[in-house]
């Protein structure tokens, strides 16, 4: 089946790639909203990065620039969606009603398929395989109880996922961060043919929430690049 991969260069997103790759279908394009603020549907944070991602992986990226205006913003994603010109679309939705929905609204409207290969994995067992695959992310915004400006730019490690399971219990966050407690960036996995490599990054603190904002990256073959 030809499909195309919704990404934002967060984990969820690439990971659900990576499982649609190992059913067997093609990856034609990847597609990306870039919203100007905040938005409910989409990826904010670093995702001025996602052409870059793109290179990494070697695939045609389709990306519009939106005012994230509700549902404006799924009149690009379905505008990128046909010129996709694909059978089926990949999403990394876990646990929320609200964007899985909106996408398959959007995909039922054009005639193409919807799919979401994480929809309710278990959060801890999803850490964990991003783990086991070669995965390697970092955390780049906080917003909940319990994370610290400490956290901004923390590689997600055995280490990290053990106390994310402890702050899950004592303030309840989700350990995945599907609520919206965490973002990630994808520094290096099995999709990409090289590796980010971050030369300049900013931390940004208000006190209760933050962003680990990437001011300048760059790609870099894998078995030469240095630690960030």
């Amino acid at each position: 089946m030809r499909v195309a991969c919704l990404i934002s260069g967060g984990k969820d997103s690439l990971y659900a790639c990576y499982v649609a790759m190992h059913y067997g279908w093609s990856i034609d394009a990847l597609i990306a909203v870039k919203p100007k603020k905040i938005s409910w549907m989409f990826h904010y944070e670093n995702i001025s990065l996602v052409p870059l991602i793109a290179k990494a992986m070697g695939k045609n990226l389709l990306i519009k620039e939106s005012e994230a205006e509700k549902e404006n913003e799924l009149e690009d994603l379905k505008e990128l969606i046909q010129k996709a010109d694909v059978e089926g679309v990949i999403s990394g939705a876990i646990a929320s009603e609200y964007q899985r929905t909106r996408i398959e609204k959007i995909c039922h409207e054009i005639g193409v398929k919807s799919f979401t290969p994480l929809w309710h994995k278990k959060q801890e067992d999803l850490l964990q395989d991003l783990i086991k695959a070669g995965f390697e992310v970092i955390i780049t915004a906080v917003a909940a109880e319990g994370f610290g400006k400490d956290w901004l730019g923390r590689k997600i490690d055995e280490k990290c996922i053990e106390e994310l399971l402890e702050m899950g219990i004592k303030y309840g966050i989700n350990v995945a961060g599907e609520g919206g407690e965490f973002e990630t960036l994808v520094i290096d996995c099995p999709l990409y043919r090289k590796k980010l490599r971050i030369i300049e990054a900013e931390r940004k603190w208000d006190g209760s929430r933050g962003t680990y904002e990437v001011k300048r990256a760059e790609l870099m073959e894998k078995n030469s690049c240095k630690k960030f």
